[in-house]
């Protein structure tokens, strides 16, 4: 008898930790980014040096747990590859815009999962800082996944990791050559309702 009542002492706890809310719910919400760029494959025959960048976004809440985002990013990564003998920085700045399900777990925790396109370019420069060649915008797109973590009710860690890829041609020592950028991101923002 003594022994049937211990389920309930996990259980309880556990409810009450279920229990906790989450961020609010209003209709618009920003994030700051910050993460490593880890590149998928060589651009334009180059391999890529690790990189990083950062990100805003705004998001609109168009039902409970689904929203739509936009925002703006930029990330850099190098090639010692792309011309002999140079380090050059790949500047990959551009646009994202997209839809994001987020579905609540428990202590408030969510997961969320997004899809989008990217309206993105790149801005190659040499070792003394010149731009020598700028790809034009062109189209991608991306998805990730993660997790919301409540601080307040209305800021919250959004830890996550991201695919994203486009493709535009880099030309550079007079050659012009079809190139895809792919990269996965590993980072972590902070949400802030309102």
């Amino acid at each position: 008898m003594r022994y049937a009542t211990k389920p309930f002492a996990f259980v309880i706890p556990l409810l009450i930790v279920a229990a906790r809310p989450g961020l609010s719910q209003p209709r618009w919400s920003g994030e700051l980014t910050g993460d490593a760029a880890f590149a998928t494959q060589t651009l334009a025959g180059a391999d890529l040096r690790t990189g990083g960048g950062f990100g805003v976004n705004a998001r609109y809440r168009l039902q409970p747990h689904l929203s739509a985002y936009a925002g703006w990013e930029w990330h850099l990564q190098q090639s010692t590859e792309l011309l002999p003998g140079q380090t050059l920085d790949l500047n990959d700045t551009g646009y994202a815009l997209g839809l994001r399900f987020e579905h609540p777990l428990v202590s408030g925790t969510a997961m969320w999962v997004r899809t989008g396109a990217l309206y993105n370019h790149i801005e190659v420069g040499n070792e003394q800082g010149k731009i020598i060649h700028d790809t034009g915008h062109g189209l991608g797109w991306e998805a990730g996944t993660g997790f919301t973590i409540p601080i307040t009710p209305r800021l919250g860690l959004t830890p996550g990791v991201r695919y994203r890829t486009f493709s535009p041609d880099v030309t550079l020592a007079g050659t012009t050559r079809a190139s895809t950028l792919s990269y996965v991101t590993t980072g972590i923002g902070l949400a802030l309702t309102f």
